[in-house]
């Protein structure tokens, strides 16, 4: 039986300030009812200064690897999936790897936006078909607070920060990822970026007063986008498995819209409980949605041996992509 990639343990952090939309009707237009009604959102987790995005995936990270039982010092590779790093130099999964103790490990950061980890574990997935016997360390995790312009009612709604976490091996079962999908179109990056603070619009005063280091959406448009994407990977994956909708046990999706949500159950025509769904909790948590919403499911019972998972994400760039398992 050919070797699959298996995911032996889940973990997530978020910080422990939260920010309600009751919050933010004293900082911007808005009312919490008007953003309930929009996105599904109620709070989000906002990170402190004594709280960079390497703390928070190590947090992740620490819970990933108790539950699968491994030893920092087992690890072969760090991936961790992020647009907002504590620095331009060194990545955050070499900081992982340092406060972890993880030192035999390789380790880099992709960027990836919101599918961040879904290409993480993409990667990761083709490394451990060539290597069964190596462990894994996949994160996604975000600070987007810090890109966030919180005077801009449009987005400042939407973000929060967090991190989720998987340890991953090989094994010869018949379980673990059957497909891995990923897309991208940079053709259509000006709907969704952050201009500033990168070699093509490095820090200057006339780059901080035009507001080009903070999220820029243009909303409607990249709502269109992400749910054709959306759909469309989606179709490709069960395509790829011989599934259709109602094969798929849980549809493990980013968070970054309830009517997103609800367009995919509806394409799938999934039940609601098929659907796993903390939006309300956490906001869009970009590259760090998709795990931290896998380790809540793992942890919370909802993911049972042999079930058929569909996990999605879009993202700017953009990028959108899929992975399917049998847990």
């Amino acid at each position: 039986m050919p070797i699959k990639t298996i995911i032996i343990g889940t973990g997530s952090h978020v910080p422990s300030q939260v920010v309600t939309n009751k919050d933010l009707e004293a900082r911007v237009d808005t009312t919490d009812q008007w953003i309930r009604t929009r996105t599904g959102i109620v709070q989000r987790h906002i990170a402190s200064d004594q709280e960079p995005n390497s703390f928070l995936a190590s947090q992740a990270a620490r819970k990933a690897l108790d539950m699968a039982g491994v030893e920092p010092g087992e690890l072969d590779l760090i991936i961790v999936g992020t647009l907002t790093p504590d620095m331009p130099m060194p990545s955050v999964a070499c900081l992982v790897q340092k406060e972890l103790g993880a030192m035999r490990a390789g380790a880099f950061d992709l960027s990836a936006t919101c599918s961040g980890f879904l290409y993480s574990l993409s990667v990761a997935d083709k490394f451990v078909r060539s290597n069964p016997a190596s462990k894994i360390l996949v994160v996604g995790s975000e600070v987007l607070s810090r890109r966030t312009n919180w005077e801009d009612r449009s987005t400042c709604i939407l973000f929060g920060d967090g991190a989720g976490a998987a340890v991953v091996t090989g094994t010869s079962e018949d379980r673990g990822i059957e497909s891995t999908h990923l897309h991208a179109d940079g053709s259509l990056w000006e709907l969704l970026t952050i201009r500033g603070l990168g070699t093509a619009h490095p820090v200057t005063q006339e780059i901080l007063d035009k507001g080009w280091q903070y999220i820029q959406m243009q909303g409607r448009e990249v709502f269109k986008h992400a749910v054709r994407a959306l759909e469309a990977v989606t179709g490709e994956a069960l395509k790829a498995n011989g599934w259709n909708g109602h094969d798929v046990d849980l549809l493990i999706s980013h968070q970054a819209n309830m009517r997103i949500l609800d367009f995919l159950r509806e394409r799938l025509g999934l039940d609601r409980e098929k659907v796993f769904i903390n939006i309300h909790k956490y906001g869009n948590t970009s590259a760090a949605s998709v795990p931290i919403a896998l380790d809540e499911a793992n942890r919370s019972g909802r993911l049972k041996p042999g079930m058929k998972i569909l996990m999605v994400s879009f993202g700017g760039g953009f990028t959108w992509g899929a992975v399917a398992m049998r847990w």
